[in-house]
């Protein structure tokens, strides 16, 4: 049976050394993520969610998602929140060749820089969809400037599987310091996430813990 991976073991942490797993550990602080956005089905209440607790954290955008929805994406900047690439059309990186998935990236960081304008300030967060970015494409990335950001704990938000009681209990049983977490503004984490995320909020606020954004 399929082992399903809620927090990566440190030894397979150790073959991306240059990726970002975990923020500052000497802080009782937090990194909420979410992938796949913007869109306009989720991302708003997601949006207004972190609103009410007065939390910043990092969208992780599909390029063609910033295209089809400018003024989305130019709110969630407004809102004071930091941004990264996630590619244009979100391509596993495994499965494509080397030139097509580095152009892909450069699709994507061409679309955001002409969707914020004065607002764009170089954005150089990428996470690989799937956390499958391909070994060739890592010096690339590095030679770019670009920061991975893989992540400390995934919800399993998107999986349909899945309650919304049972995405808090994985973040409340993994979470520790500097722990970067991976939810979803996506359609097929709708359900979960905009239940679960206040829930969250609130319960490691009781812990404690603080909440930044990458950067």
């Amino acid at each position: 049976m399929k082992r399903i991976l809620y927090q990566f073991p440190s030894f397979l942490q150790r073959l991306y050394p240059d990726a970002v797993w975990r923020g500052d550990k000497s802080l009782k602080c937090v990194y909420l993520t979410f992938d796949d956005g913007p869109v306009p089905e989720v991302t708003p209440d997601v949006l207004d969610i972190l609103d009410r607790y007065k939390v910043k954290a990092t969208f992780f955008w599909v390029g063609e998602n910033v295209m089809r929805y400018p003024d989305l994406a130019r709110e969630v900047v407004k809102r004071g929140h930091s941004v990264g690439n996630h590619t244009y059309n979100h391509l596993n990186g495994w499965k494509t060749p080397h030139a097509v998935y580095i152009e892909n990236i450069l699709k994507a960081d061409d679309i955001m820089r002409n969707t914020l304008g004065t607002d764009w300030r170089g954005v150089r967060l990428f996470r690989p969809p799937y956390g499958r970015g391909g070994m060739k494409v890592r010096p690339w990335l590095r030679e770019r400037g670009y920061k991975v950001v893989l992540w400390d704990i995934i919800t399993h938000d998107y999986n349909k599987n899945y309650t919304p009681q049972e995405i808090e209990n994985i973040v409340f049983r993994y979470v520790r310091s500097g722990s970067v977490i991976l939810m979803h503004d996506s359609i097929k984490a709708k359900k979960n996430v905009l239940a679960a995320l206040p829930r969250i909020i609130e319960g490691l606020q009781k812990r404690g813990y603080d909440f930044k954004s990458l950067d």
